[in-house]
């Protein structure tokens, strides 16, 4: 089959989109955390792309897409060799290296996700060593699993459209085990920690709406009209996600939050994630209606319990990841992709549904129990913790010695350093100066 320039267009596009889900990622982890925090959290997002692109290219790729058996790809594509402009066995309509290159975003970002669950108490050497051990022996096996040729769970018939199984749940699940592992953080259940930066986290929500038009949108890996009802789905499942949410608020606290309306959103975007190519868009805002509640309930049930998930990534990616696979076995329907299958709402298929539930159950032992061994190895050679001053004076300092804020300090227009108490003395237009006084 010739190359396609539609197709390849897209997924050139739709790939750069991915790309904007990580800053995304990183300003609305970075909003919920605490000032002393933000920047670790932000780098911890950036840094795991750069880290996992370089396992990829080398021969991440080559383990999740090679040929090899059911269970893991072989090394056919060291380095890349072989990868090039010509169609591949996945798209044979697009450059090979472009396939290649799109799926090396998902990677990165699965990474990043599990962040949100250890900021403020892991060593950020240690969460980049972890990062490349779990994608080589955890997120490489799934994705062959589940999208490689001859992979176990792709040959049982499980629908995984872009990512529910083998980025959402696999990152909720690695959440809770580093979690629950590294333990809570001193001062948790002690003060309020609440988001220093809600702009922020909106901002990042609305740049990770919009990144994953291509996250879902490209994995049709062609300019059609499978695409075309992906991103129609995902927009629906987001918004249906940001309804449902704000409804949970309104009814629990009598009131709709900022913060609640951006998880929400999120929300909605993984559970449509798995189901975005094979269902409808009334089916897309049934998941989103649905999985916004489940999430909601985790994320609550949680917040009374001593587990310390930073940033609920559990609850938010976790639970809809897993409710969107499942759902994706009631609502997806061969009107929309010929490639799928009908679930149970369509026909009384109840065998996808049960298909859908041995992948999501196969997807969480196997992170679960490697995600164990995986950080004892890294523990075993390295400290994981950071040390309880370090902890207070805040991670920014203790691991960068970087403060996204100065504290104390402020500066007048010439560059001065000032208490907080002095006068500022701000020029203006009149032949007097203003003057503005800052007080503590």
């Amino acid at each position: 089959m010739e190359i396609s320039g539609g197709a390849t267009a897209w997924v050139l596009v739709s790939t750069a989109l991915v790309l904007v889900m990580v800053p995304g990622l990183a300003f609305f982890y970075g909003g919920l955390v605490r000032g002393k925090s933000a920047l670790t959290t932000m780098l911890m997002c950036i840094a795991a792309l750069a880290v996992v692109t370089v396992q990829w290219v080398v021969f991440g790729y080559s383990l999740a897409f090679g040929e090899g058996s059911r269970w893991l790809g072989d090394l056919g594509y060291l380095g890349l060799r072989g990868v090039g402009a010509e169609g591949g066995p996945y798209a044979s309509a697009i450059p090979h290296v472009l396939f290649a290159a799109f799926q090396g975003m998902f990677a990165g970002i699965a990474v990043a996700l599990f962040s949100g669950a250890i900021v403020e108490r892991m060593r950020f050497g240690a969460y980049l060593v972890f990062g490349v051990l779990w994608t080589t022996f955890v997120y490489d096996p799934l994705a062959h699993w589940v999208w490689g040729e001859g992979g176990w769970l792709r040959e049982l018939g499980a629908l995984d459209f872009a990512g529910g199984t083998v980025v959402h749940i696999s990152a909720g699940m690695t959440a809770i085990v580093l979690a629950l592992a590294l333990g809570p953080r001193r001062d948790f259940g002690r003060i309020a920690t609440v988001p220093h930066n809600v702009p922020f986290t909106l901002l990042g929500a609305g740049l990770l709406w919009f990144g994953w038009f291509g996250f879902n949108g490209g994995s049709a890996l062609a300019a059609d009209g499978v695409a075309a009802n992906a991103l129609l789905t995902t927009h629906a499942g987001a918004a249906s996600g940001v309804v449902a949410w704000l409804i949970c608020e309104l009814i629990r606290g009598k009131r709709a939050t900022a913060v609640g309306a951006a998880t929400g959103a999120v929300v909605g975007l993984v559970a449509i994630t798995p189901a975005a190519g094979f269902v409808t868009p009334m089916g897309a805002l049934a998941i989103g209606a649905l999985s916004a509640p489940l999430s909601f309930a985790a994320l609550h049930l949680r917040a009374r319990s001593r587990v310390d998930d930073t940033l609920d990534v559990f609850a938010c990616h976790g639970v809809a990841g897993i409710s969107g696979a499942l759902l994706t076995g009631v609502f997806a329907t061969t009107t929309v992709n010929e490639a799928g299958a009908n679930g149970a709402l369509y026909g009384g298929n109840w065998d996808l549904l049960g298909v859908q539930l041995i992948a999501v159950l196969a997807t969480m032992v196997f992170v679960g129990v490697a995600s164990v061994v995986l950080l004892a190895l890294v523990r075993a050679v390295m400290p994981v913790r950071i040390a309880v001053d370090a902890e207070v004076v805040g991670v920014d300092l203790s691991e960068h010695g970087e403060e996204a804020y100065h504290g104390n300090d402020l500066s007048d227009f010439t560059g001065r350093r000032l208490s907080l108490n002095e006068p500022v003395v701000i020029p203006v237009s009149k032949p007097q100066p203003g003057v503005v006084t800052v007080a503590r």
